[in-house]
């Protein structure tokens, strides 16, 4: 009997309060794993998201900060250098009255969103409100039927210069006043830039530049053409160019703006470029996104000193919006922007998952060029970027 008893007590199983013991430390440990899980995966998505926001960041800002160094480019002469008792330092034969997206005359032309110059406030829509016509100066009807998407509340830059690759004029045909350029055929894919036909050019010397539009380019003989043609009426050229001395380039005409994709629902900085084949109408290119998750953009003009004299003082002492140059000098609009020197960006960058990140009560507020923003509730991390950005064809007056 003894023996049975101890082959009883070795087989003894756990009591039931001991069991429920083991189930709450089960479940504690399981609740601090399940805890250390969603804190390192949230973790993980705020990395993501703000990593996300930074990358889109650099690229938007250096891909404005690219172009719109190129104002005042054409070729070793800018648009607001001196001119001479003989010779003017730019021309252009195009017709930017009409089509003010032709005016190389004004190589820079900001348009200001309503109501978005420092010390207001913007509230950012979760599916904004898009092709809205409240921009200071207007909107050219030109401008505004190729940008459909943009955003409202969100400004609007144009650019216009000459590429900074161009060839070398071999020989000039053709009479003064309707010249026949001749470059290297070798070199005919530098001067169209990535540009599979393009119409507009410019032919420049270090002492004076004309915009065209080609009547003709032979791609075999390696010509460009001028006559008379669709975009410019019946202009002829006034400058005369020397071999040896004078370069041709294409002319570049551009549009940067946040645009809104209702397919994919993100806003993005888009590119619209302006052209026309050889001979051919003005037509605008289709909205090109460059970078994802820009949900605003903000732009701040500094101008020279001197806005009534002929000479740029070089020193950039006044700043304001597109709405300030504009009515800077409204007797030569032309000359208010030529003597815009330095624009400052400002950027509203999102993250493009909208689960990157919680928003928080006690985060700093938005602010961009003097802008404050009131984010939706969409779950996405915002930032602000801003930066400087000095037009290096323009320093010291040239």
């Amino acid at each position: 009997m003894k023996n049975v008893h101890r082959s009883r007590s070795t087989a003894r199983g756990l009591s039931l309060i001991e069991l429920m013991i083991s189930m709450v430390i089960g479940l504690i440990i399981m609740l601090a794993v399940v805890q250390v899980f969603a804190a390192s995966r949230e973790a993980y998505r705020l990395s993501e998201g703000l990593a996300r926001v930074q990358e889109n960041s650099r690229f938007a800002m250096d891909t404005l900060q690219r172009e719109i160094r190129m104002v005042g480019h054409f070729g070793c002469v800018n648009d607001q250098a001196q001119t001479s008792a003989t010779r003017v330092s730019l021309r252009s034969t195009l017709d930017g009255a009409s089509n003010p997206v032709l005016d190389f005359n004004r190589s820079i032309q900001g348009y200001e969103a309503t109501d978005t110059e420092p010390g207001k406030t913007l509230t950012i829509k979760a599916t904004p409100d898009t092709g809205g016509t409240a921009y200071t100066p207007s909107l050219p009807d030109a401008i505004a039927n190729a940008l459909t998407n943009r955003v409202d509340g969100s400004d609007i830059i144009a650019l216009r210069y000459l590429m900074p690759d161009g060839v070398p004029v071999t020989s000039i045909g053709g009479d003064a006043s309707k010249p026949v350029f001749n470059f290297d055929a070798s070199r005919l894919a530098v001067l169209r830039s990535g540009v599979a036909n393009p119409g507009l050019y410019g032919v420049a010397d270090c002492s004076s530049a004309t915009v065209f539009q080609a009547s003709a380019v032979n791609a075999t003989g390696a010509s460009v053409t001028f006559n008379t043609v669709k975009l410019n009426g019946s202009r002829t050229f006034v400058e005369g160019y020397t071999v040896g001395q004078a370069n041709l380039y294409r002319a570049e005409s551009a549009v940067y703006y946040v645009g809104y994709d209702a397919d994919t629902r993100q806003r993005s900085l888009y590119r619209v470029r302006f052209s026309a084949t050889p001979g051919g109408d003005l037509a605008a290119g289709a909205p090109e996104p460059l970078v994802e998750g820009v949900d605003n953009l903000q732009l701040l003009y500094g101008q020279d000193r001197n806005l009534d004299t002929a000479a740029p003082s070089g020193y950039i002492d006044r700043q304001g919006t597109a709405k300030t140059v504009q009515e800077s000098l409204p007797a030569d609009v032309q000359l208010a922007w030529r003597r815009v020197g330095a624009v400052q960006i400002g950027l509203l960058m999102s993250s493009p998952d909208p689960a990157s990140a919680r928003q928080s009560d006690g985060a700093a507020a938005l602010v961009g060029m003097g802008v404050t923003y009131t984010p939706p509730t969409d779950g996405r991390m915002r930032a602000v970027y801003q930066t400087s950005v000095a037009l290096r064809n323009r320093l010291y007056g040239n």
